[in-house]
């Protein structure tokens, strides 16, 4: 069998698999029946891997004194979005491409897509990482219908739970505990097979502007109000000092605000919620730290662990990608990466914008470059 033929073989049972996920729901904290579904899944293809709590791990070591590259997708789910089109776990095929060619203006045949809750984050790069390792695992009798020549360092495929609500069972436990270790990541998330080399973190601040409560009518008190107002546009204005080479500055925003029991009652407390997008620049505490530095209010992190990452300045990871002429960027939004603390890139089939909505879907051509790409990845990197 020929290298297009074992790719189109590989992608078939990717489907195959990506659509028996689909139909198992699999929101953080769930995965139980999904994870029960893969680990089956990999034993019957030959694939010796073990199970801690919700999540798998497979590893092919040809040489503990060498580096381990370690792929990585997240089986979890969110909650379907309101207004599916068609039935995000067991989708009516013929009505799903019909939805689809409808929201993207694109033609869609039923044959071209996998739709479903999952299907774009994160099924199809976990079923692409998958295949990927397939391809290179010689242990085990694994069916891939011939022995492929690997690279000359460690393999791990880590398939894990609770990415979605950053949950303590997943990625950050297996990594913490070192159950999971690895000298070299890719993180498998919707990017259209461009290779993230940074991503920003997340940190969410609740803030309270505490005043004195009064009568209106009698303009008494101090009104917390304003004194939340004063400090959202102190933060408005403020500038971090360091901007990443790759990331830019640190965003910030002002997205919820809350005050007030009555038209009537100088309200003494006002709630405001500040989200920020950090870079490697800064820690979270730092930016605490910072802007409760130039607020009034009293500023509370709900979570100091989203941090942000990026790819080493000499990463082997980064010149393998540039040596197949793929395209890098700074990536918005969070992932599993922010949990392991090896040299790392974010990179897998499918398209971010469709993550988190309703009628989401991804194409199988996406899983087949995937695999194809994954597969050159990982025999033009030098570790």
């Amino acid at each position: 069998m020929d290298r297009k033929e074992l790719i189109h073989m590989l992608t078939a049972e990717s489907v195959d698999l990506l659509k028996e996920m689909i139909a198992i729901p699999s929101p953080s904290f769930s995965e139980d029946q999904v994870c029960t579904h893969i680990s089956g899944w990999l034993s019957e293809k030959g694939i010796p891997h073990r199970r801690i709590g919700n999540n798998l791990i497979a590893e092919n070591i040809v040489d503990p004194s060498k580096p381990t590259l370690m792929l990585c997708a997240h089986m979890d789910t969110v909650a379907p979005g309101e207004g599916y089109g068609f039935d995000p776990y067991t989708p009516d095929y013929t009505l799903a491409a019909q939805v689809i060619e409808a929201s993207t203006g694109k033609a869609c045949r039923p044959d071209e897509i996998v739709a479903g809750l999952g299907s774009n984050d994160d099924g199809a790069s976990a079923v692409a990482m998958i295949a990927a390792f397939r391809y290179f695992c010689s242990q085990g009798g694994s069916t891939v219908p011939e022995t492929v020549s690997g690279p000359a360092f460690n393999m791990i495929l880590v398939l894990s739970c609770e990415e979605e609500r950053s949950g303590e069972g997943g990625m950050t436990g297996l990594w913490r505990s070192r159950e999971v270790t690895a000298d070299y990541a890719i993180v498998g998330e919707p990017t259209g097979m461009k290779a993230a080399t940074s991503e920003r973190g997340l940190l969410v601040i609740d803030a309270t502007a505490h005043g004195i409560s009064g009568h209106a009518a009698r303009n008494e008190g101090r009104n917390a109000l304003y004194i939340a107002l004063e400090d959202i546009e102190r933060l408005r204005s403020h500038t971090f000092s360091k901007t990443s080479p790759r990331m830019g500055k640190v965003n910030l925003n002002v997205t919820q605000i809350n005050a007030g029991t009555a038209h009537n009652v100088i309200p003494d407390t006002c709630t405001f919620v500040i989200d920020i997008r950090p870079t490697e620049q800064y820690t979270n505490e730092e930016i605490l730290q910072e802007l409760q530095g130039i607020c009034s209010s009293e500023l509370k992190a709900r979570n100091l662990c989203n941090r942000s990452s990026a790819t080493a300045e000499d990463s082997p990871l980064q010149k393998a990608a540039e040596g197949l002429g793929i395209d890098t960027f700074s990536s918005p939004t969070t992932s599993d990466w922010m949990r392991i603390s090896c040299d790392a890139v974010k990179m897998g089939p499918g398209d971010s914008s469709r993550s988190h909505r309703k009628d989401e879907f991804v194409y199988i051509s996406e899983i087949s470059h995937a695999i194809d790409t994954y597969i050159d990845f990982i025999n033009t990197l030098t570790i």
